[in-house]
């Protein structure tokens, strides 16, 4: 069965035609709809515990999706892309791949977990429309093989299911402040807490 994979770039509609349903560019274009799916859960979502398992489902999804394209699908593309598109989607991922770490930093407790989480998904989907409409239909007259390209990705998919995904550059960062370099976060926290607001109050108080 044919899959289309369709998207939009200067108004023009491009269609990709893939025979298989392991071809690379397939492959990734459905994890980008359940990364999508998962957001939209969230948004819906009302109980703390439905929300923490949502968050728990999309993190790991995210992580083992920038591994496949940062490993396999990126290089199978990149010397023969313009390096604007590339370098964005490198920096997309590190900002993602930091909120996911600050995520973990935090906890589910902090008052700005969601606001957090929420961000990550408005980053998150800017990089899929970028990715589905600039560099997938530039990827798709090129000289590779995407079915083989998407057979090693599920592979590599399935390993990382099994054994798991090794710490980001971004997770080690993180986890040296212990979350303290999340300065807004930390600002917001400091105003409300009661020491803050008995010394706010004070040099209102005594001000002129």
């Amino acid at each position: 069965m044919s899959n289309w994979l369709v998207g939009e770039l200067g108004g023009e509609v491009f269609e990709w035609l893939t025979n298989e349903e392991n071809d690379a560019v397939a492959l990734l274009k459905r994890g980008h709809d359940s990364v999508r799916a998962l957001f939209d859960q969230f948004e819906k979502a009302e109980r703390k515990a439905e929300k923490q398992k949502i968050v728990k489902q999309a993190i790991e999804e995210l992580r083992i999706h920038a591994t496949l394209e940062e490993e396999l699908f990126y290089p199978a593309i990149r010397q023969q892309l313009k390096n604007g598109v590339m370098n964005e989607a490198d920096e997309e991922h590190h900002v993602a791949k930091l909120l996911i770490a600050e995520l973990d930093a935090i906890g589910d407790d902090n008052d700005h977990f969601d606001a957090k989480f929420t961000v990550l998904a408005e980053s998150v989907r800017h990089h899929i429309k970028e990715e589905e409409n600039q560099m997938f239909p530039q990827a798709r007259d090129l000289p590779i093989d995407f079915k083989a390209l998407g057979q090693e990705m599920e592979r590599r998919k399935e390993e990382l299911k099994a054994k798991g995904l090794a710490p980001t550059p971004e997770d080690a960062m993180i986890r040296k402040t212990h979350g303290r370099a999340d300065s807004p976060t930390r600002a917001a926290r400091r105003k409300k807490s009661p020491a803050s607001l008995a010394k706010n109050r004070y040099a209102l108080k005594h001000r002129g």
